[in-house]
């Protein structure tokens, strides 16, 4: 909590981090976000983001993503510290014990191998945040950096319209454009783009458009301004001024409800000069709210995406 404000992070790469270099979340180690900077940070809410390699083959992606939420259960859940919510009533009793809450979250749905049966059993075992892709394609829908730009395929159609009865938030950051329109027809909810920035501050193949930034925003969902140097511009040194920049253009295009933070921390190998880890979040937080005053912080800090929790996720 930051100023009596709930501070929200919707995309962090912990458990990806920590399996590769076999780091220990509550040990003081190089991960962006362990738990001391965690605790530093003011963030209330941690999206957990499963992410697996994409060399790694169909057959071995669901065995890839069962070890990523063991890692979680095993080394970072604990009683007294961070906890896992699966519905809207977890969350807010997590929140108001004062202990840190985690949002289990997928990039990249390529571990469904076109079963439907998957995503039921996924979402049994706690994933409540979904990235239909990353850079490449699979069985649901090209990613950015397929050369061919597809949207949606038909199994892609079914997997997002069963996310939403389940209560599954869909994320479209990764997704290839004609994709990104096809979950925006499709979902009768919040869309969110977990950690992207905007296209017309900085052109990035990840980055959005100006219309797809209205687009999300029009579907009642958030775009996480996100951390990553290469999204924000082509420096080498970087500041949170530069992220600044990208969320006054947000701010604009999409409104006070729809801008949010997404910090892909243990995603990245490079940092902002002044945002290495989470022990620096507070610097972001404090140039946020003398810029945009306390009501519009808010919404930024965590408001939002706590509202697009509370729209999807189930209740009980």
């Amino acid at each position: 909590m930051y100023r009596g404000k709930f501070i929200v992070d919707g995309h962090a790469d912990i458990l990806y981090r920590m399996g590769k270099e076999k780091l220990s979340f509550y040990d003081d180690n190089a991960l962006h976000q362990n738990y001391k900077h965690l605790r530093q940070s003011g963030v209330d809410v941690q999206v957990f983001v499963t992410f697996i390699e994409p060399e790694i083959t169909a057959s071995e992606q669901l065995f890839a993503v069962f070890d990523s939420l063991d890692r979680f259960h095993r080394e970072v859940e604990r009683a007294d510290a961070v906890q896992a919510v699966y519905t809207v009533a977890e969350l807010h009793r997590v929140l108001q014990s004062g202990r840190k809450a985690a949002i289990l979250s997928l990039e990249g749905a390529d571990a469904l191998n076109g079963r439907i049966s998957v995503l039921h059993a996924l979402f049994q075992s706690g994933i409540r945040l979904m990235g239909l892709t990353w850079n490449g394609a699979n069985c649901v829908a090209d990613g950015v950096g397929e050369g061919r730009g597809a949207g949606l395929t038909q199994f892609g159609r079914e997997v997002v319209k069963t996310m939403r009865s389940l209560g599954m938030i869909v994320d479209v950051s990764h997704l290839a454009a004609r994709g990104v329109w096809d979950v925006l027809d499709l979902y009768d909810g919040p869309v969110v783009a977990s950690h992207s920035n905007a296209m017309s501050v900085f052109a990035h193949r990840r980055n959005l458009t100006d219309d797809q930034i209205r687009a999300i925003a029009a579907s009642g969902g958030v775009i996480g301004a996100t951390f990553v140097p290469a999204f924000i511009g082509a420096s080498d040194v970087l500041t949170i001024e530069d992220l600044i920049k990208h969320i006054d253009h947000l701010l604009t295009v999409a409104g006070e409800d729809a801008v949010a933070l997404g910090s892909d921390f243990d995603g990245i190998e490079s940092t902002l000069v002044d945002l290495r880890n989470g022990s620096d979040y507070t610097g972001l937080l404090e140039k946020i709210e003398l810029r945009y005053g306390e009501n519009v912080f808010s919404k930024i800090a965590g408001g939002n995406w706590l509202r697009v929790f509370e729209q999807v996720l189930p209740k009980f």
